[in-house]
């Protein structure tokens, strides 16, 4: 009988610590010395914050190597650095929870891209304050979470309706919570909560037509170009760590409709994107700016 050959256990370390010299050779080196294989690295160093940045995916190829070994060793490194660093299992595949309101496109691309094997994510649960998209969750067989709020709803109906959100976040051991066109603004003390951990995608638009129909707004002022931003949630309204945007060029013989149709494919495109990079562990924090390894 052949033997069977395990494949060893795949990592990706995130870190970040004020720039000096040999910090690639001595994160490198650490592996090397205990048996672990580096797959592929990216790192940056930024000179207006002074702070370097480093992804290292690798292999744990040494079979007397522990996981809890591993992150002993990283931490007595990091302690010699005073760096910020995650160890993440490469195969683990993070837990999303995605919260909509009564416009569905980016839902409905983030499921797609989840079923066809091109998001390695579990949804864990669909939350919404309307009651449109619970066929579309079954259909997916993902827990569908209704939790209305009435138009004018008090401060305490809005406070009891987060807390029950977050309840189901940590029920279901949530990693990402996305805003997929959740039409509601989160208060302060929930963003707080879900500090590094939740994306929200918007028209690219802001600070110019905000409310209502913004794409009917920006046809009345003849815009060129129109586009999306997905962000990290703050509780600065629409003002977090930028993870994604795009554009499209239009023109004059376009109407709303039309300009509207566009946005929402770029919104599914800038949010999916940056769902797949957190996901995937390419996200680090630079301030009120990020660094993405892609």
């Amino acid at each position: 009988m052949t033997p069977t050959t395990l494949t060893p256990p795949q990592y990706i370390l995130t870190l970040s610590c004020l720039d000096q010299r040999g910090i690639v050779h001595r994160v490198s080196g650490l592996l090397a010395e205990n048996g672990c294989n580096i797959i592929d690295s990216a790192q940056f160093g930024d000179a207006q914050s002074q702070l370097f940045f480093m992804r290292v995916h690798f292999a744990a190829e040494h079979p007397a190597l522990s996981e809890a070994s591993l992150r002993e060793r990283l931490a007595e490194l990091g302690r010699g650095l005073q760096m910020e660093w995650q160890l993440h299992d490469a195969a683990a595949r993070p837990r999303l929870m995605i919260l909509v309101s009564k416009i569905g496109h980016c839902l409905n691309d983030l499921l797609f891209r989840y079923k066809s094997g091109l998001l390695p994510v579990e949804i864990s649960a669909i939350v919404s304050n309307h009651p449109d998209f619970y066929q579309l969750a079954a259909s997916y067989n993902i827990p569908f979470h209704h939790l209305p709020l009435a138009p004018g709803a008090t401060a305490q109906a809005r406070r009891s309706q987060e807390q029950r959100i977050l309840e189901i976040a940590a029920e279901c051991q949530v990693d990402l919570v996305v805003l997929a066109r959740y039409m509601q603004i989160l208060s302060p003390e929930m963003c707080a909560a879900l500090k590094g951990r939740a994306i929200n995608i918007h028209h690219s638009f802001l600070p110019s037509f905000k409310g209502a129909k913004p794409y009917y707004q920006a046809h009345e002022r003849g815009v060129k170009l129109i586009g999306a931003t997905a962000h990290f949630v703050t509780g600065d309204l629409d003002e977090g760590p930028i993870i994604e945007q795009g554009v499209e060029r239009v023109d004059h013989s376009m109407g709303p409709a039309t300009l509207t149709a566009i946005g929402r494919d770029v919104e599914c495109v800038v949010l999916a994107r940056a769902v797949k990079w957190f996901v995937e562990h390419r996200i680090l924090l630079n301030g009120h700016r990020t660094v993405i390894f892609n």
